[in-house]
């Protein structure tokens, strides 16, 4: 049977050796992003890597810089990449559209960019009110503020899987071996694509940072406690259970505050941010929502370093174990 492997990836430099070892096992690479006027240029080397990135605005530039020469290397070998982000693609139309002085107002109701701007809006002023009750508002508060900006997130992900998981469904077609790149929050998308070509395909789902550290099972991940509340509400909308999803909701406070920040261009066999990752899971794991309410009174305005020496002393002195911080 033909198949497909769902890659879910961290957007770190050191997964791009793991990630073309992975895909070159496939002929077909569906890419997530949108497509992008010159990325054929790109690819066939036309134009440059700096001048195609230039005009796109980049979280991860080092990441995005060293996919841009795999993915030549890949359509050098003969691969085909098909860049395939529905959501994005319609999210970026939202805003020309807006740039051309229409409002929101002007958007047609019941059409995609209006479905993508609700979520996208309700997700973004989520977010902003989560910085802003961080910055000023009690614990508790800042509990509803993430459970809040979680449930809004995961709408998002479950419009922008959906809509990925039919295009890559439509475009599958004849192809025996395809690999489909997506962040490690679109576990979605995984169960979408294996329901839409159930007899077709055989979908299954790879964790490249599995694969990296070389653990046993590159089938499962370890999310983090953040994530956990995001896809928690991504299959179970109407979830709740409010003492697991508060603890969940505090977790990750401590977590964003101890978890290293900037791209890291080191020895990628070092794997610097897999690795910080699993420390930093394993850290949030030990602390109870009482713990968190404790540390949040501690780190809020704390720097990532100042934070982390923190956190690895309080847990230290109450827990009396080791943490790799």
């Amino acid at each position: 049977m033909n198949h497909i492997s769902v890659g879910f990836s961290i957007h770190r430099p050191e997964i791009v050796p793991v990630t073309a070892r992975i895909m070159e096992q496939h002929d077909v690479i569906f890419l997530e992003e949108p497509p992008e006027a010159g990325f054929g240029n790109m690819l066939n080397s036309s134009l440059g890597v700096e001048d195609y990135l230039m005009p796109l605005d980049l979280e991860y530039p080092e990441f995005s810089r060293s996919m841009c020469y795999l993915e030549r290397d890949l359509y050098a070998s003969g691969k085909k990449l098909i860049q395939i982000e529905p959501f994005v693609e319609a999210l970026l139309s939202v805003h020309e559209f807006f740039a051309q002085g229409n409002k929101p107002g002007d958007l047609k109701r019941n059409t995609l960019p209006y479905f993508v701007y609700l979520v996208e809006r309700n997700a973004s002023g989520a977010l902003l009110e989560y910085y802003q009750t961080a910055m000023i508002g009690s614990f508790e508060q800042t509990i509803a503020s993430v459970r809040k900006f979680a449930r809004a997130d995961a709408a998002r992900f479950r419009l922008r899987d959906s809509l990925r998981s039919q295009e890559i469904a439509r475009q599958a077609g004849s192809h025996q071996s395809i690999f489909v790149e997506a962040g490690m929050i679109h576990f979605y998308l995984w169960q979408q694509l294996r329901r839409k070509l159930k007899g077709s395909f055989r979908v299954q789902p790879v964790f490249l940072d599995c694969a990296a550290l070389q653990l046993p099972n590159r089938h499962h991940h370890t999310y983090s406690p953040g994530d956990q509340l995001t896809l928690a509400y991504v299959f179970h909308p109407g979830l709740s259970c409010d003492k697991w999803e508060s603890l969940m909701a505090a977790r990750p406070i401590i977590y964003s505050k101890i978890i290293q920040k900037e791209e890291n261009p080191g020895d990628p066999t070092l794997f610097f941010h897999l690795k910080d990752e699993i420390d930093c899971i394993r850290t949030a794991r030990m602390l109870s929502f009482r713990d968190c309410k404790i540390l949040y009174g501690v780190i809020r305005h704390a720097v990532t370093e100042k934070a982390r020496l923190a956190v690895a002393d309080y847990i230290k002195s109450h827990y009396h174990q080791h943490v790799l911080l």
